[in-house]
This record gives C-alpha cells, sequence and structure tokens, in this order.
C-alpha cells in the first residue's frame, strides 16, 4: 500500500493530467479557428498524451490497490488573442506539470517509497522534453512567426507531428 500523501498527490495528479488535455484542446480550437491547422494539430497530439499521463497514474494507483476519484475537470481560464502568447501560457503550464510532479517525488521520497520514485522517473524526464518543446516552439514563433512564409513553414512542420503511445509500461 503506498503512503496516503503520496496516493493523495498521485490521485490529484490524475486530474490535473486530464486538466492538461482539456487546456490543450483548448489551444488545438484556437489556433484551428485562425487558420494555423498544424499549430492545431500538434496541441491535439499534445492532448492525446496528457489524456495518456492521466491513465498511467490512474493505473498505477490502481496496481497499488488505491482508490481512485475523479474530479471535476477546471475550464482553461486563459483568453487566448495571439499565437505567440498560447505558447508561453503552454511552457507556463508545462513548468507547472513539472512542479507538481516534483512535489510528488518528494513525498515518495519522504516516505522511502522507492517504487513511486521509480515510476516518477520516467515523468521527471518526459517534464523536461515538455519544457524544451515548448520552449523550442516559442524560439521559432518569435524568429518566423511575423513573417508569412515562416509561418507557413513553421506550421506545416507542426502539422508533420504525429501521435506515439507513451513508452512507460506498467
Amino acid at each position: 500500500m503506498l503512503d496516503q500523501k503520496v496516493a493523495e498527490l498521485l490521485n490529484v495528479q490524475v486530474n490535473k493530467e486530464f486538466y492538461s488535455a482539456y487546456l490543450y484542446l483548448d489551444f488545438s480550437i484556437y489556433y484551428d479557428e485562425i487558420g494555423l491547422d498544424g499549430f492545431s494539430n500538434w496541441y491535439k497530439v499534445q492532448a492525446q498524451e496528457e489524456r495518456d499521463h492521466a491513465t498511467l497514474f490512474l493505473q498505477y494507483l490502481q496496481n497499488n490497490g488505491c482508490k481512485v476519484t475523479l474530479d471535476t475537470i477546471q475550464k482553461p481560464d486563459k483568453e487566448l488573442k495571439d499565437k505567440l502568447e498560447v505558447l508561453e501560457f503552454g511552457l507556463e503550464h508545462e513548468r507547472y506539470v513539472t512542479g507538481l510532479i516534483h512535489n510528488i517525488y518528494e513525498a515518495a521520497q519522504a516516505a522511502k517509497d522507492f517504487r513511486t520514485t521509480q515510476f516518477l522517473d520516467w515523468f521527471v524526464k518526459e517534464q523536461g522534453e515538455e519544457e524544451k518543446n515548448a520552449e523550442d516552439m516559442i524560439k521559432k514563433m518569435k524568429l518566423f512567426g511575423d513573417d508569412a512564409k515562416g509561418l507557413y513553414m513553421l506550421n506545416s512542420e507542426m502539422a508533420a507531428r504525429v501521435y506515439s503511445a507513451p513508452s512507460l509500461v506498467l
């Protein structure tokens, strides 16, 4: 059985990951509405990844005999008005999620829950990749986003993203 605090934090994380998926679907809708179908695709794929992350946390809790409680998913509260700003919101959110993962990791370490820290190692690495991707998208948008041809090429690059299932197996 997992430490009670660790289990509670993991359970909250299930809902936070579903919120992330909801947020990224909102980003996808925004980009679709302004005609950037590639960026829309990128965030649809990102939303699927976040749903997978939620499912991994859920399955880990179940595998450890813990009750999972799904909570209400909050409506995204950002007003999306600018193609660069949306990317900056994405980076801000990924940094927030990284902090949540680190808090769970700290609690697991304090409880000497080595199995959970090992499980979380994958998410720590994943968050590093998520933040790097978000930072790279911002850099590219700043470089090319105001030039029509540059934005077209960047949009095409984002359109090429395809979904890949997570490498973590429970």
